[in-house]
């Protein structure tokens, strides 16, 4: 086999891999998911470096995963994403600048940020694109997590950019499309044409997935209640038909699917989701100059948790679809079921950047 890459994502409920060939048609042959226990990690950020360490080790060997090389995926709320507009120069002269130029813009001193652009369209000697800017003690704290396992970062990348590299194929490459990942803690939204991404925003919105439902469970839970919660899952996961579109209010009978009925039965968080939704996508429509949306792909295991697939096919009326892994990378591995082939989604599109290199 030729030579391979690892996407990882650290996560406040698990560490999350994929391992794909690295070649012109990528495939996806290991992955993996490990829970993590209570304030080991938060977002993409380090807390308990043993724990992380622990079930680092516990998801190579269990994966059985060829290649220590990885590509970290980062969606920590701290990160600042945001479009900037600055004179156009040598992408190395603009490294040096960039520190200068956005120092106004950062919560830390550019000392202590590790900053990226990526730049979108030119306008004479103008330059526009995506700011990016992470507190580099964070970024520095993982790698250094991954080394005690041997394990090495060959590139940081934002999740969101995996995002839409990996639902590119799945739309044409002059549409405009959104991809929602939907997280235990943070939904990402990016919006991209061709792959590339135009517009992103990370929510930080608490939704009641399997993990997080198991996670609270494990820690206040006894025992005998426990396995009543836990065996619940899977009737959750079956509420939403992963890999096909998923405009048909699954959850609720026909004769219950007006907007009004949707709302009634609709858990708080997953409103103030769909509300948020909306006005993220509403804000990038109502920009001069922004292409109108075609699609919505979902994905990530907050899309199969009871209520949230109804809720934003009422408040969103471009056509939406789930997407699983399988949809975007063909395997030669059993394929994942449940909320890990959604959650893989965005793990395997940060690999994917490797083989765009």
């Amino acid at each position: 086999m030729g030579k391979t890459i690892v996407g990882l994502e650290v996560t406040e409920e698990s560490v999350r891999a994929a391992e794909i060939s690295l070649g012109r048609r990528p495939q996806l042959i290991a992955y993996g998911e490990v829970p993590l226990p209570a304030d080991a990690a938060k977002d993409s950020e380090v807390l308990d470096a043993g724990a992380v360490a622990v079930a680092l080790r516990q998801l190579w060997t269990g994966a059985k995963f060829k290649s220590k090389d990885a590509v970290l995926g980062v969606a920590s709320r701290r990160i600042l994403v945001r479009e900037y507009t600055t004179q156009a120069m040598r992408p190395d002269l603009l490294r040096e600048a960039l520190p200068y130029q956005v120092q106004d813009l950062l919560p830390v001193p550019a000392s202590q940020a590790v900053l990226d652009f990526f730049p979108l369209s030119q306008t004479g000697d103008q330059v526009s694109g995506l700011l990016v800017a992470a507190v580099s003690e964070n970024i520095e704290h993982i790698i250094s997590t991954l080394s005690k396992v041997k394990v090495k970062a060959q590139a940081v990348d934002l999740a969101a950019f995996g995002l839409a590299r990996a639902t590119a194929p799945l739309a044409a490459p002059e549409e405009t499309v959104a991809t929602v990942h939907i997280g235990d803690h943070t939904t990402q939204v990016v919006i991209s044409r061709g792959g590339v991404p135009q517009f992103v925003r990370l929510l930080p919105i608490d939704v009641a997935t399997a993990a997080v439902r198991r996670h609270t469970a494990e820690a206040s839970t006894p025992e005998f209640e426990l396995a009543a919660v836990t065996s619940g899952v899977a009737g959750v996961a079956a509420t939403g038909s992963v890999g096909s579109p998923a405009g048909n209010g699954a959850g609720l009978s026909a004769q219950n699917r007006t907007r009004g009925a949707i709302r009634a039965n609709t858990p708080p968080g997953v409103s103030d989701l769909a509300a948020r939704l909306r006005s993220t996508l509403a804000f990038f429509a109502s920009r001069a100059t922004s292409e109108p949306l075609t699609r919505v792909f979902v994905t990530g295991g907050g899309a199969v948790v009871d209520g949230v697939m109804p809720a934003l096919t009422s408040a969103i009326d471009t056509p939406m679809q789930v997407v699983s892994v399988g949809d975007v990378i063909s395997m030669s591995t059993p394929p994942p079921a449940g909320e890990v082939a959604l959650n893989l989604v965005g793990t395997v599109g940060i690999a994917l950047g490797e083989v765009q290199r």
